[in-house]
C-alpha cells in the first residue's frame, strides 16, 4: 500500500486529525456552576477590569489561528478552502506535537486582500498568534504586512519566514562544515514568490558578496520595471553586477544554489559551471530542481531539499513551532526580524562542530533541542 493511499485511510478514519479537549472534568452541577454559570462571569467581569487579565482566565495565551485560503497549497497550488482544510489541520497537530501549543484551523473563503485581514483582525481577541499559511504571492507579503500593522500579537507567514529561517541555518551550517567565509560567496535564489523573496531578504544579513535572484522569465535586475511588486523590490537588493540572463547565466560561478521553484530546471552542466564545492539547495516538492544523485555526480558538496527521504531536508518544522513557544510565553506583539535571525542560529547551532558533515547540516525534525533552543531565542529578543 503507497502512502497516498495509507494517508487517505487515516483521515477517513479518524474524520480528520484534529479535536477539542477539555482541561477540566464536567461531571456534576457543581463543576457545571464553576465551568459556566454562573461562576464564568467573575472571570469575565475581572477581563472587563483589565483586558490583559484575558491571558490569565482563558486559552488565548497558548491558541494560534493557522489561517489560509487555501491559495498556495505546497505541492498543489491554488486548491481553495475546503481541498486546504486537511493541510491546515497538519499544521495544528504540528505546532501541538512539536510545542505544546494548541492550534485551531481556519481557511477562509475569499482570496481578497481586504476581506481576509478584516476577517482576521475580527477574530483576533481569541488567538495569542496568527499563523498565515499557503497565500499565494504577493498578497501574502501584503496581508502579513496590514496585520502586523494593526495587531498586537504575532502574525507569522511560514511559507516566508519559516522557509527562509531554517533555509538560513542550513547555509550557516553548510559554510561552517566547509570553512569558508560566506561573505566572499554568490548565491542564486531560483523562485521569486513568498519563500524565494523572504530567502533573500534573509540571507543577505549574512553579507554575501552577492546574490542574484531568478524567475520563470530569467535573472532579475533593477533596471528592469516588473508588474510584480516583489520584483520590483528583489531586483532593488539583488545582481550587484546587473547581469542579465537565464538561471544557467546566473550559476556559473556561484557558490551556493537555492531553489524554491519547479523540478527539473537545473542540470548536471549547471552544476558543473558553478564554483568548487557548491552547496545545493534544491527545494521544489515533491520533485527538486535537480535530484540529489544527479546533483552530486555534478560535483555538489552539500545537497539540501525538501523531502524527508534524503538527507539535510530543510523543514519548516525546525522553525514555526519553536516561535510561536517563544513568542507566546515572552508575550510577545510581534515577530521582529532580530527574533528571525536569532532562531535561524539557534536551529544551526543544535548541531556542535565536531556532528557536522556534507549529509548532516540541518537537525533533524525530531530533535528536541530545536523548539527549546529556538523558544529560548525568542525570548531573549523580548526580554
Amino acid at each position: 500500500m503507497d502512502i497516498y493511499k495509507k494517508a487517505l485511510e487515516l483521515h477517513e478514519k479518524n474524520k480528520g486529525k484534529i479535536e477539542v479537549i477539555s482541561k477540566i472534568n464536567v461531571k456534576n452541577k457543581n463543576d457545571l456552576t464553576l465551568a459556566y454559570s454562573p461562576g464564568v462571569a467573575e472571570p469575565c467581569r475581572e477581563i472587563v477590569k483589565n483586558k490583559e487579565n484575558i491571558y490569565k482566565y482563558t486559552s488565548k495565551g497558548n491558541l494560534v489561528a493557522v489561517v489560509s485560503d487555501g491559495s498556495a497549497v505546497l505541492g498543489l497550488g491554488d486548491i481553495g478552502p475546503y481541498a486546504g482544510l486537511p493541510v491546515m489541520e497538519g499544521k495544528a497537530i504540528l505546532f501541538k506535537e512539536f510545542a505544546g501549543v494548541n492550534a485551531v484551523p481556519l481557511c477562509l473563503n475569499t482570496n481578497d486582500v481586504d476581506e481576509i485581514v478584516k476577517t482576521v483582525k475580527l477574530i483576533a481577541p481569541n488567538f495569542g498568534g496568527i499563523n498565515l499559511e499557503d497565500i499565494s504571492a504577493p498578497r501574502c507579503v501584503e496581508i502579513e504586512r496590514r496585520l502586523k500593522e494593526e495587531l498586537d500579537i504575532p502574525v507569522f507567514h511560514d511559507d516566508q519566514h519559516g522557509t527562509a529561517i531554517v533555509v538560513t541555518a542550513a547555509l550557516i551550517n553548510a559554510y561552517r562544515y566547509l570553512k569558508k567565509d560566506i561573505t566572499k560567496a554568490t548565491i542564486v535564489v531560483n523562485g521569486i514568490g513568498a519563500a524565494g523573496s523572504a530567502i533573500i531578504k534573509m540571507i543577505k544579513q549574512l553579507n554575501p558578496k552577492n546574490i542574484i535572484a531568478c524567475d520563470i522569465n530569467g535573472i532579475l535586475n533593477k533596471n528592469i520595471h516588473y508588474e510584480n511588486p516583489l520584483h520590483n523590490e528583489i531586483a532593488s537588493i539583488t545582481n550587484n553586477n546587473l547581469i542579465k540572463g537565464s538561471l544557467a547565466t546566473a550559476l556559473k560561478n556561484a557558490d551556493v544554489f537555492i531553489g524554491v521553484s519547479a523540478p527539473n530546471i537545473v542540470t548536471k552542466d549547471m552544476i558543473k559551471s558553478m564554483n568548487t564545492d557548491p552547496v545545493i539547495f534544491a527545494m521544489a516538492n515533491p520533485t527538486p530542481e535537480i535530484m540529489p544523485e544527479l546533483a552530486k555526480k555534478a560535483g555538489a558538496k552539500i545537497i539540501g531539499t525538501g523531502r524527508s527521504d534524503y538527507p539535510n531536508q530543510i523543514n519548516n518544522v525546525l522553525a514555526f513551532p519553536g516561535i510561536f513557544r517563544g513568542a507566546l510565553d515572552a508575550r510577545a506583539k510581534t515577530i521582529t526580524e532580530e527574533m528571525k535571525i536569532a532562531a535561524a542560529y539557534a536551529i544551526a547551532n543544535v548541531i556542535p562542530d565536531e556532528e557536522l558533515a556534507d549529509n548532516y547540516i540541518i537537525p533533524d525534525a525530531f530533535n528536541k533541542k530545536v523548539v527549546e533552543n529556538v523558544a529560548n531565542a525568542i525570548k531573549k529578543c523580548v526580554q
